[in-house]
């Protein structure tokens, strides 16, 4: 059912008061297409709300993805194929999974947003990311109403990138995503993340299993990132820059304990956190909003931060960043 004038401060996780001038909870696809039918306003699709960073009021049709199911759609071997509905949350699928001995997605514990959602960022963390179980997806064109299917290479999947971030940004509403698991008894378990390795040694789990490696994660998350109902944010704000090699050896020279992990291509991945933290702004409060004290990657709202504020801080850091580096850093949170 369509709604004016609702307020989203609940249903995105900086907690920013704007409105939605016109919004529609999508829980059939019959019911989305009936929608755009009859639409004649620009379209914004809501998932989560973790991802986004809203400056001012949604003057368009608002559609909130609440289309819930998954199910266990074939067997082969030990790989088993699954099907989720895009509105799912997604932490929620991974212990689903783990529930079910499915093995694949534990080490993308607790990331917060839809279904939907990962797929279009690729998510990853502690070794995975999503491209590495994906088996593809549904989406409704806007524009059209059909139903088109987009397997992996479609996807153009990049480090947090994908082709709905790029080409076809906006023109999909993706509904339904599949997947490739492994029966948790037969899979490889991904433990070779430092972080991950410290928290099982730490436990004295030398053989770990699934949900070893989640509570390992979950546990690492929770100790970096500040509770969206405690303190608004949208996790990490900036993508690592990955830099030319021969950029990297030069900047290095000036600044030789500068954190960096070399890629099979040869470029060099600098974590963002590091050069924000080492740029003067790790803790640092400006009004309403700042850098996180524990991750300077995470920007947050303390209570009565407007979204034009918690962006004109990301500028400044971007704009810090680069004097100081020459790097120029990206946001990964959308921002409207």
């Amino acid at each position: 059912m369509g709604h004016k004038k609702v307020n989203l401060k609940k249903y995105n996780t900086f907690g920013l008061s704007v409105q939605a001038n016109a919004f529609y909870r999508v829980r059939s696809v019959r019911g989305l297409i009936n929608i755009l039918k009859d639409n004649d306003l620009p379209v914004f699709i809501l998932g989560g709300g973790s991802n986004i960073l809203l400056t001012k009021d949604v003057d368009a049709l608002l559609l909130k993805n609440e289309l819930y199911g998954k199910s266990i759609i074939g067997r082969a071997g030990d790989t088993v194929k699954i099907g989720v509905r895009s509105g799912e949350n997604w932490h929620r699928f991974v212990l689903w999974c783990i529930e079910n001995d499915l093995a694949g997605v534990e080490n993308l514990s607790l990331i917060p947003g839809t279904v939907g959602a990962a797929p279009i960022q690729n998510i990853g963390a502690y070794g995975t990311e999503l491209k590495d179980v994906f088996a593809g997806l549904e989406a409704l064109e806007l524009a059209t109403g059909n139903i088109r299917f987009f397997g992996k290479e479609e996807c153009n999947f990049g480090y947090r990138d994908s082709i709905f971030k790029r080409d076809l940004k906006g023109k999909f509403f993706i509904t339904k995503v599949f997947f490739n698991l492994k029966d948790a008894a037969a899979a490889d378990i991904n433990a070779d993340y430092g972080a991950v390795k410290s928290v099982l040694a730490r436990r004295g789990i030398s053989s770990p299993g699934i949900r070893d490696i989640s509570e390992a994660v979950i546990e690492i998350r929770q100790s970096k990132l500040p509770d969206p109902k405690q303190l608004g944010n949208s996790g990490s704000f900036f993508k690592n820059p990955v830099i030319d090699a021969n950029y990297f050896h030069k900047i290095k020279e000036k600044f030789p304990d500068m954190v960096h992990y070399d890629l099979p291509d040869g470029s060099v991945k600098v974590p963002a956190g590091w050069l924000i933290e080492h740029a003067g702004w790790k803790g640092k409060r400006i009004g309403n909003t700042g850098s996180h004290a524990q991750q300077a990657l995470v920007l947050v709202n303390y209570g009565d931060a407007t979204g034009q504020e918690i962006k004109d801080l990301s500028d400044a850091i971007i704009a810090s960043v680069r004097e100081k580096y020459g790097i120029e850093l990206e946001r990964e949170v959308n921002v409207w």
